[in-house]
């Protein structure tokens, strides 16, 4: 789900859960404080928190007037940007501006459906999309120069990933491995998250064609972890450790660190559980101060877009039970954030998709400078 407050999404019906705790941008700069927590889950299940000065953070606005834009995605200095509901693809000139790229006809913005995540490699734009009832991976050559680039006509990489009107997953990412990662969300189907058979309530693994690694931990298989609701973010670190981020129901939103083959309990279990057979998050919110997109990692801490929650976290991975809020209300929602190589990070707002407030300027592409 997307994180909107009073959403059906927060409600779905099902079996009860065993839980323990468990245009050219005006370049205006804002300084913000941020409050540091130290979070974990006491006896009402609920969180307790210990805050403190935290420093400061700069936010310097890049673009603006984007349409519900759900995923960025460097191709050496030049930043390309999804929209959701529109399929287009748009760069980022350095002025602010942006240009359409090209526009994929194929997918269907319908709910939480549409074109989503993004990943470039070798010059290949590489898409995660709806159309009609299934998710695919497709990919694209980026024609011409940076500036002026165009795409090619699409490949189809793994097409069949169930899709649903919620809980689509979506983000594509290249790991330290080379390998092409993709989550995806149970589309609704709480039940196909531990189905090995279906691609639903996954992160799944493969080569830039589409092909299963022989080192997968499922032998043919496209599979590398389950027991998934709807993970939106992944990064790793610099010993190749993945982090992934997912969206819990009512509960428990979850920071996971993935083990390949790993089960991480959907629909079984939401949150820290303690149960046999199941992989608890390292840290997990209450799902108001949450709703987890986007992760980027940076100096041994991740740094995770939150939706509902409408703040920048950063997680030590050192010390994953603490947590570091940033702009808390200032930018509303944000969907992704990413590295860039100036060694800052971008974020992107999500007001308009049509569960946020968006104001004059939205949606945005932040610039983040970090406290030393």
């Amino acid at each position: 789900m997307n994180g909107g407050p009073g959403t059906a999404d927060r409600n779905v019906p099902g079996r009860t859960l065993r839980r323990r705790y468990l245009r050219p941008a005006a370049m205006v700069l804002t300084v913000l404080a941020a409050a540091a927590c130290t979070a974990g889950p006491d006896g009402a299940g609920g969180l307790s928190t210990d805050e403190s000065s935290a420093g400061a953070a700069t936010a310097e606005t890049i673009a603006t007037g984007l349409d519900a834009p759900w995923s960025v995605a460097f191709a050496g200095s030049t930043a390309l940007i999804s929209e959701r509901d529109t399929g287009r693809i748009l760069s980022v000139n350095p002025d602010g501006t942006t240009y359409e790229v090209g526009s994929i006809a194929e997918s269907a913005g319908s709910g939480e459906g549409g074109l989503l995540g993004i990943a470039v490699q070798d010059g290949v734009l590489f898409t995660y999309l709806t159309a009609g009832e299934e998710n695919r991976i497709d990919r694209r050559e980026l024609s011409g120069d940076a500036g002026s680039w165009g795409l090619g006509p699409p490949e189809t990489v793994v097409e069949g990933i169930p899709a649903g009107r919620v809980h689509n997953g979506g983000r594509l990412a290249f790991g330290p491995d080379g390998m092409l990662y993709a989550t995806t969300g149970d589309a609704g189907d709480r039940d196909s998250a531990q189905d090995l058979e279906s691609l639903a309530g996954k992160i799944l693994r493969m080569a830039a064609d589409g092909t299963v690694p022989a080192d997968n931990p499922l032998p043919g298989s496209l599979v590398y972890s389950y027991g998934h609701r709807n993970p939106q973010g992944i990064g790793w670190d610099a010993d190749g450790i993945l982090y992934a981020s997912e969206f819990g129901q009512d509960t428990w939103d979850e920071l996971n660190v993935i083990e390949p083959g790993g089960n991480y309990g959907w629909p079984e279990v939401e949150g820290m559980a303690g149960e046999a057979g199941f992989i608890d998050p390292v840290q997990q919110w209450a799902p108001d101060v949450a709703s987890p997109s986007g992760i980027a990692i940076v100096k041994e801490s991740a740094y995770i877009a939150n939706l509902r929650g409408e703040r920048l976290r950063q997680v030590p991975l050192a010390d994953p039970g603490t947590s570091t809020d940033y702009f808390t209300g200032e930018h509303s929602r944000l969907r992704d954030v990413v590295n860039a190589p100036d060694g800052s990070l971008w974020v992107l707002t999500n007001n308009t998709d049509g569960r946020g407030k968006p104001g004059p300027d939205d949606d945005r592409i932040l610039r983040i400078e970090l406290p030393d």
